[in-house]
């Protein structure tokens, strides 16, 4: 079952970005394969994401660290909430950037290497964060959520809830993203708002 599933996931991550590609609607990074892909306004799903009350509320934001969500992140940053960032593949750890000591320079500070330079890694001494985003290759409309396959993201939603309780879970993906059905397993995480464009889903609702 779990080889059969995995396969069905790999399907549907190549089928996702083969189309993301093929339509011209991914954009920098390049290629997407391997990737949670950038989307054509990408940026427009990030100002939607801000008209939510779990952003407006919200005083510490976890993110991961991916391109996609690098706008979301910087609107964090300029509106400011503190911001946990993920390291890439977790190699070192998480990273806490004061939106104080980064004002002028919110751009650079949501980058990987911004973060790096501005930020202090954080651990057992982490603010709870208010709000969870992640980044996703494809969403159903139940919420599960379909990553590039190496885990990181359920790590970094499961590390995150085990210390501090549930958590709200955000993601931005382009419309193509969201399919009828995301093959999971019962250790897979899900997101609780998808946000689009154009559109906000919460559990099945747009």
């Amino acid at each position: 079952m779990k080889d059969e599933i995995s396969k069905e996931k790999e399907e549907l991550r190549g089928k996702i970005w083969h189309l993301l590609e093929q339509k011209k609607l991914a954009i920098f990074p390049l290629p997407v394969f391997g990737r949670i892909p950038n989307f054509e306004e990408s940026d427009k799903a990030a100002n939607l994401a801000r008209t939510l009350p779990e952003w407006v509320k919200a005083k510490v934001i976890f993110a991961n660290p991916d391109y996609a969500q690098k706008r979301i992140r910087e609107f964090a940053l300029k509106e400011g909430k503190i911001l946990i960032m993920a390291s890439p593949r977790l190699k070192h750890g998480f990273l806490q950037i004061d939106p104080q000591k980064v004002k002028g320079k919110e751009k650079d500070a949501s980058t990987i290497k911004g973060a790096f330079r501005y930020g202090k890694s954080v651990e057992e001494d982490m603010p709870r964060p208010d709000l969870i985003i992640t980044g996703c290759v494809a969403v159903d409309p139940l919420g599960w959520r379909l990553g590039k396959g190496g885990g990181y993201g359920d790590i970094e939603i499961k590390r995150i809830k085990d210390q501090f309780g549930e958590i709200p879970v955000l993601t931005t993906i382009h419309p193509l993203q969201m399919v009828e059905s995301v093959p999971h397993l019962k250790h897979d995480t899900k997101v609780d708002v998808v946000v689009t464009p154009e559109k906000i889903y919460r559990g099945g609702n747009s």
